[in-house]
């Protein structure tokens, strides 16, 4: 797999462009009752999905080093895994949510959808081509029955 990238470094550079743009663009700022609320409300669920699927690898020993997935020693298709392909990813991306709203600028959900792209392009797909080599027809049929994100 030829990773450019780790995707935590990713999540930083996405977040950090979030700030950026909410700093420099004149225009675009919202606000509305609970805006707060949400963006916490996205930051703990996110931090709980993430949690619980690094948990979910670390109970069958598996790596989870997403730039190595030849060094996955088996599937995980059960709780979280089981309604998404990639809850990990999705967890980032429910904290770059919750970051957009913080700041409060409607275009930073055009950076959370670039992280989406970005993830799905750089990361995502060539994981998946990876596992599909790797477990062929089992790999194939988990992708036809869950989702990609969510």
């Amino acid at each position: 797999m030829k990773l450019k990238l780790p995707p935590v470094l990713v999540f930083v550079i996405f977040s950090i462009l979030m700030y950026v743009l909410s700093i420099v663009l004149p225009f675009g700022d919202f606000d509305f009752f609970g805006r707060q609320f949400l963006a916490f409300f996205l930051v703990g669920s996110g931090a709980i999905v993430g949690l619980v699927s690094l948990i979910q690898f670390y109970v069958v020993k598996t790596s989870i080093d997403p730039r190595t997935p030849s060094k996955v020693s088996s599937m995980v298709t059960k709780g979280l895994y089981k309604y998404s392909r990639n809850p990990m990813y999705l967890a980032l991306l429910m904290v770059l949510l919750a970051w957009g709203l913080w700041w409060g600028n409607a275009f930073n959900t055009l950076l959370a959808a670039g992280f989406v792209g970005y993830m799905n392009r750089f990361q995502i797909i060539p994981e998946e081509e990876e596992l599909a080599a790797t477990y062929g027809k089992e790999f194939r049929h988990y992708c036809t029955q869950v989702r990609r994100w969510f």
